[in-house]
């Protein structure tokens, strides 16, 4: 029932824009109850953003696994990498992209994504900066990774701009050879 609510709210999303398409709407081409909509998802959001809690300790443990002596930056590029195996096909990767362009809901919400992302990824980064175990919080390991993410989310768009042509992972490099420059 969750996959057939979110494949129906996505094509009322693509077919009518995400802030015009209501719940109500999307229950009602499911053919379920508004209350049912809700024992699903939290909101309309998380049906486009789907389980970012869970799919953040997806990239935590992806990370965690990378050998120890591999720079922060080559760790978290893997660990990143996961999200790519995570996605549906093509055209649903992009549907999704040109939602977050055109709902500032989505935008908001995504931001508060990377922020629990940052407080998950973190204290590995710290480990990797070379921060003895056990030591206080080091904002560079929040910055680096607050960083990352932006990386993460310029190589995004820059690939939803392309039509899905550009190679993400090659943005995602150039991105963070713009910061490390």
């Amino acid at each position: 029932m969750h996959a057939e609510i979110t494949r129906t709210a996505m094509a009322l999303f693509v077919a009518n824009g995400f802030d015009a398409t209501t719940v109500d709407q999307i229950a009602a081409a499911a053919g379920i109850s508004r209350r049912s909509f809700f024992h699903y998802f939290g909101s309309k959001e998380d049906v486009v953003l789907g389980d970012t809690d869970a799919l953040g300790e997806t990239v935590r443990a992806a990370l965690e696994a990378r050998p120890a002596d591999e720079s922060a930056w080559q760790a978290i590029r893997a660990a990143f990498l996961v999200l790519a195996e995570s996605q549906g096909d093509l055209t649903e990767q992009l549907a999704v992209a040109h939602l977050y362009h055109d709902a500032p809901s989505l935008r908001a919400r995504h931001l508060e994504k990377n922020l629990r992302w940052q407080e998950l990824l973190a204290p590995d980064i710290q480990r990797r900066l070379g921060a003895p175990a056990g030591a206080a919080p080091d904002p560079r390991a929040r910055a680096f990774v607050a960083a990352a993410l932006a990386c993460l989310d310029a190589a995004v768009d820059a690939w939803q701009e392309s039509g899905g042509a550009a190679d993400p992972a090659e943005l995602f490099d150039q991105a963070v050879a713009a910061l490390r420059a």
